[in-house]
């Protein structure tokens, strides 16, 4: 969730530096810094809390100069948005931080797993340590090895770390100088006109650039003013094209929205129409021909095995649904986390596929690998070109959702669903499993879906308001559902969770009087997936049971059901559509829900975490 920027050029460079910082405070952070080199020395300052703490401290807002701080002549820097990890919220534990002599400072995301024996190694060696973060030690090992050549120090200290990270140094001795290297986490250096920036994502500087140079694992790139050299972890030069971003600046603004949340639900027709619509040119056959599978691969497949984590996992529960029953393929479900910790069966019949909004999820990009090394035809579906999942899949399947800057993915996930029946459909035409005339029908259901995303979020929006008003200050929230129904409750869930703060489980309707049933109360908030669809009777009856505890039933169900309405207290109604492809319409209105709750206590919901209540430094 950290943020990396970085600058070396031939303009003062601070106020370059928080505004890079700003366009990634969208990711989450509880703490921020920045460093900055002029005549032989570094100044840094560091605040707990939200940039608006930081810029105090460093002179700008109308506050005095900080007297840490070098004045704007520097030309280059570093600066940082932490989200603790190893450590608690402090200035201390707040980056960049330094070796012993102050020489060397480096911002760093991610996690290095052997922190603490190569913190006991430095530690005997005689080095000071002046935080709790695993991220320090970074510091340490390149004074260590620092013999005059910066980027021979940091691919030393590069081959000591285990985990998954990103990080750029700077160095008192080289003031027209930056490394950084990458393993797992995002890397990228931005190249303009005498001044090169780095940073964790693209956003950080694209006011200022549009040429771009990607960074893969294993790499160590060397950057000046006139531009970047990037080797790999050996010290071997790698040719690197640089890329053009052609981002509209305004994707990574509001638009008019209150947020980003919000603006990015209602982006969610668009976001799916750029999904299939070029895919879909047939009445009666999907064009996947970007996808490098083999056609006796796609006849003789054994199973699929769905690697995930977060929304992407649910996606992913959607996806089986529409597979087994198109196609008829086995699918298994897997937790990225868990896959390449449990020694899976899995081989050359096989298809795996990763999903993971970013291309850059670690666990995810584990479990790739894992089934990758054990002869497993791997895919990756994800939203983001160069991304390192791309690199490392052998096809890739991409969703086209755009940038999102919430942090909590909404249109990613309705992307990430809709690939996922595209996927299924023309594995199904590939497979003979469904007949011309129904691959049909359910093409023309799909293309339909981006006027009906719109119908659902306009239709819906003021009833989800009234709902919020009235639940707002529940204690617990209950999602139950069924079949395809029970992934979009795990993710109505998840959205009330992550972004509201409140309580809330997920839980297959079946299963709810086998122990959740002793939760409900009459102040307890039911969400129910009630879609029509083969199991819809049974749910209503779940429902029933829940009506009888004296809960709240709230039902998210298809126009025109009447039945519904005798066991649900609020209803919410979306078009009518084939049942397998109702998940994306019935999550809209779970997210415009959490969204909803979060806003009326309060909430910044473009954060993981409410700045607000941060814990503060006097």
């Amino acid at each position: 969730m950290c943020g990396i920027v970085g600058y070396v050029g031939r303009r003062p460079c601070r106020d370059l530096l928080m505004a890079g910082l700003e366009k990634l405070e969208y990711r989450g952070y509880d703490s921020a810094g920045i460093s900055l080199l002029e005549d032989g020395r570094i100044d840094s300052v560091r605040a707990v809390g939200n940039l608006a703490n930081l810029r105090a401290a460093i002179g700008l807002n109308g506050a005095e100069e900080g007297v840490a701080v070098a004045p704007p002549p520097a030309t280059i820097g570093l600066a940082h948005t932490r989200w603790a990890t190893h450590g608690r919220v402090s200035e201390e534990n707040a980056h960049p931080h330094g070796d012993c002599e102050g020489r060397v400072q480096i911002v760093l995301n991610g996690i290095v797993e052997n922190h603490a024996e190569l913190r006991r190694e430095l530690e005997a060696e005689g080095h000071r340590f002046s935080s709790e973060t695993d991220a320090e030690i970074v510091a340490h090992l390149i004074e260590r090895h620092d013999e005059g050549d910066l980027t021979e120090a940091v691919r030393a200290a590069f081959a000591e770390l285990r985990g998954h990270y990103a990080f750029a140094v700077m160095h008192a001795d080289h003031p027209d100088t930056l490394v950084a290297a990458r393993q797992e986490c995002p890397l990228v250096v931005g190249l303009g006109d005498g001044e090169t920036f780095v940073a964790s994502a693209i956003p950080a500087f694209l006011t200022q650039t549009r040429r771009v140079l990607l960074i893969e694992n294993g790499e160590v790139v060397t950057i000046g003013s006139s531009g970047a050299t990037v080797t790999g972890a050996e010290g071997n030069p790698v040719s690197r094209e640089v890329e053009e971003i052609d981002w509209d600046q305004d994707a990574a603004e509001k638009g008019g929205y209150e947020t980003f949340m919000l603006k990015e639900i209602h982006e969610q027709a668009d976001a799916v129409a750029e999904t299939i619509t070029d895919r879909l040119f047939e009445v009666d056959r999907v064009d996947l021909s970007e996808l490098e599978l083999a056609d006796d691969f796609v006849a003789s497949m054994r199973r699929i095995v769905i690697v995930a984590c977060g929304t992407s996992y649910h996606a992913g529960l959607v996806g089986r649904y529409a597979i087994e029953q198109w196609a008829r393929i086995p699918v298994e479900m897997d937790i990225a986390s868990e896959y390449r910790y449990r020694d899976p069966v899995v081989g050359p019949d096989d298809l795996v596929i990763g999903i993971t909004q970013s291309g850059e999820t670690a666990d995810t990009l584990a479990a790739m690998r894992l089934a990758q090394q054990r002869g497993a035809k791997v895919m990756a579906v994800t939203n983001i070109m160069g991304s390192q999942a791309t690199r490392d899949a052998d096809t890739v399947l991409f969703t086209r959702a755009g940038l999102e800057i919430g942090v909590a993915a909404t249109k990613t996930f309705t992307a990430q669903v809709a690939a996922m029946y595209l996927l299924g459909l023309w594995l199904a035409g590939s497979r003979g499993t469904l007949p011309p005339e129904r691959i049909a029908e359910l093409i023309a259901e799909l293309k339909g879906m981006p006027s009906m995303i719109g119908r659902t979020i306009e239709s819906v929006e003021d009833g989800v308001r009234k709902i919020a008003e009235a639940e707002h200050e529940g204690r617990f929230f209950l999602y139950l559902g069924r079949n395809i129904g029970l992934p979009v409750c795990l993710e109505g869930a998840l959205k009330m969770k992550e972004i509201s703060y409140i309580p809330s489980d997920a839980y297959a309707a079946g299963e709810m009087k086998h122990g959740p049933i002793a939760l409900l109360d009459e102040s307890t908030p039911v969400v129910c997936v009630a879609t029509d669809s083969p199991v819809l009777d049974k749910v209503l009856s779940n429902m029933a049971e829940v009506s009888v505890r004296g809960a709240d039933v709230i039902a998210v169900a298809t126009e025109g059901s009447e039945r519904v309405a005798e066991v649900a207290d609020q209803i919410l109604y979306v078009p009518a559509t084939d049942w397998i492809l109702q998940p994306i319409l019935a999550i809209l209105p779970l997210q415009l829900l959490a969204y909803y709750v979060a806003r009326l206590q309060g909430l910044n919901v473009d954060q993981p975490r409410n700045l607000a209540k941060t814990v503060t430094v006097e």
